[in-house]
């Protein structure tokens, strides 16, 4: 058996490491330690007259990225920070209180706001109140900018954050941008930092900074193609306050990184073309049906397309899809189905009861269905209002970025493969299917079908719905690409929808395809070209090179088949 010296000693030596190694786990580091001491040490310089060491103090404080700061520094703009003429030191107080006949002033730590055990109630006379100089308040906005959006969960926030600091091209952000570039979670704004950071090396705000560094850094905006890097060497260049040596390092960036984004422009409009392309042949699908197998001029074709939006509207509203605190993407899988159903059912009425009576008299079935499509804007406008919101699915915001300034964004990417499923569908209808073979014989011969036991007078009607039908799903998919549904919106598609039609061939899906792609794309490049009503412009210029074409070839890219092919 152990002395009991022996085993007082051994607990008291247990009991020390014990200590020990609670105080590594739970206790506070040395560097949070140090980290605290310092930043006490720059708070305490900001009671000093000296304005140097007041900006030097806070632009210490900025660069440590504690978030704690972002109370203080909103504290001390509110002038709620108060030196304590009794210690000497920094405090805060939000708010006098009352005791009796006294005025207290409970004071709190500037840094961690917990009450002081010294003072946590004192004469308020003992206070003279602190903050920004008139030349120091856009410093301390910057900062607390800084400290409240770094961080911030939030991605687009950082994003703004790290890309206004680079804007500013203040020096006192150099420090924390490069240490978002190199630590934020997200590829985006560590790219934007790093970027700001490369803005501020080349301004050259930085004391001491060598013409190397400012080179260099402009050689960095070069690699990482930045357009607002570009405009800011051009603004430099046009001062002439550069030496040859940077003069002609920036003009190289420039005219390098001008050059790559003139081409990614185009690049990115033949993307956006084919996703507005895509948008015109899911109009002309049902057009190609209605007009080319049909003979009816339908008018009321884009108001067919808004029905299909308000019904994602009103799919919308069932599934309570509120983005983005309460989002429900399944509302837009709902959608489509029963935009396609709504707007069939509407073209299907418009057949049987107006339609059928005008077979064979093209200008009668314009002037009718343009009074129906009128009917339709004003229905929708009681019902809905002028203008409603539609919210794309959460899984559609947004886009990826496979280069340097081309956003390939997820909603027109699905609008291009929804209108490519739709395009085989209706092949698969037509070429494969026993509904296809009896619209193609009703188009074709019509007595011969009906001398086959075919009811044409059905198949008139639910060709018409299968157009319409289509139009709706076209309104559907607009959502990925607007974000409010207005009734007569339809308008500004049926005019580019009947041109795809004609040029590509009245009737032949294949060249509807073709012809709203080039037009979607040729769209997009002619915009680009007049600085006002580019989009005006574009349309006027458009129609006259397809009447230019029509001279060319009166049948379009395609022949036409069907009752207007002996037209």
């Amino acid at each position: 058996m152990r002395p009991v010296s022996d085993q007082r000693c051994f607990l008291r030596y247990a009991c020390w490491i014990l200590f020990f190694f609670l105080g590594l786990l739970f206790g506070p580091t040395a560097t949070s330690w140090a980290d605290d001491t310092e930043i006490y040490r720059q708070l305490d310089l900001l009671k000093g007259r000296n304005t140097k060491q007041r900006q030097a103090a806070l632009q210490a404080l900025g660069k440590t990225g504690d978030a704690r700061l972002a109370k203080f520094f909103r504290s001390y703009t509110e002038g709620t920070v108060y030196l304590w003429s009794e210690q000497d030191r920094i405090v805060i107080c939000d708010e006098f209180i009352k005791r009796g006949d006294r005025n207290l002033a409970p004071l709190l730590d500037p840094l961690t706001r917990e009450p002081l055990k010294d003072g946590q109630e004192v004469n308020p006379d003992s206070l003279e109140e602190l903050g920004p100089a008139t030349r120091e308040r856009r410093v301390v906005a910057n900062i607390l900018r800084f400290l409240e959006d770094f961080g911030s969960p939030d991605e687009k926030k950082r994003l703004a954050a790290v890309q206004r600091f680079g804007n500013s091209r203040d020096p006192v952000f150099l420090d924390p941008l490069q240490e978002v570039a190199k630590s934020d979670s997200s590829k985006k704004v560590r790219n934007a930092a790093h970027e700001s950071a490369l803005l501020i090396r080349i301004s050259g705000n930085l004391r001491g900074q060598k013409t190397a560094d400012r080179r260099k850094a402009a050689e960095g905006l070069q690699e990482v193609r930045s357009l607002r890097g570009s405009s800011v060497m051009k603004d430099m260049l046009k001062r002439g306050k550069l030496s040859k040596d940077l003069r002609a390092a920036f003009t190289t960036a420039v005219e390098s990184i001008d050059k790559y984004h003139y081409w990614v422009r185009k690049v990115q409009d033949i993307v956006n073309g084919i996703s507005l392309g895509s948008i015109l042949v899911l109009m002309a699908l049902g057009l190609a049906i209605i007009f080319g197998q049909m003979g009816v001029i339908n008018m009321a074709h884009g108001e067919l397309m808004v029905v299909g939006a308000y019904a994602a509207y009103e799919m919308q509203e069932l599934f309570g899809h509120r983005p983005p605190d309460d989002p429900n993407d399944w509302y837009f899988v709902a959608a489509f189905p029963v935009a396609f159903l709504a707007a069939g059912l509407v073209g299907y009425l418009i057949e049987r009861l107006v339609v059928r009576h005008l077979y064979g008299r093209p200008l009668d079935t314009l002037l009718a269905t343009w009074g129906i499509g009128l009917i339709l804007i004003q229905t929708a406008r009681v019902r809905y209002g002028d203008n409603i919101g539609l919210s794309s699915p959460e899984t559609l915001v947004g886009g990826m970025e496979p280069i340097t300034g081309l956003v390939l964004g997820y909603g027109r990417f699905f609008v291009v493969i929804m209108a490519a499923a739709c395009v085989l569908a209706i092949h698969v209808l037509f070429k494969y299917t026993r509904s296809g073979l009896l619209i193609r014989a009703t188009v074709q011969n019509r007595d011969t079908a009906n001398s086959l036991g075919v009811n044409t007078r059905r198949v008139d009607g639910l060709t018409f719905a299968l157009g319409s039908g289509l139009a709706g799903i076209a309104g559907c998919s607009l959502i990925c690409v607007y974000g409010s549904v207005t009734p007569d919106m339809g308008q500004n598609f049926i005019v580019d929808s009947f041109l795809v039609v004609v040029t590509g061939g009245v009737g032949e899906l294949a060249g509807a395809v073709w012809a709203g792609l080039g037009l979607g794309i040729i769209n997009k490049f002619v915009e680009p070209l007049f600085s006002q009503n580019g989009v005006i412009w574009a349309k006027v210029l458009i129609l006259l090179t397809v009447v230019m074409f029509i001279q060319w070839r009166p049948a379009g890219l395609f022949p036409p088949k069907g009752r207007l092919a002996d037209d």
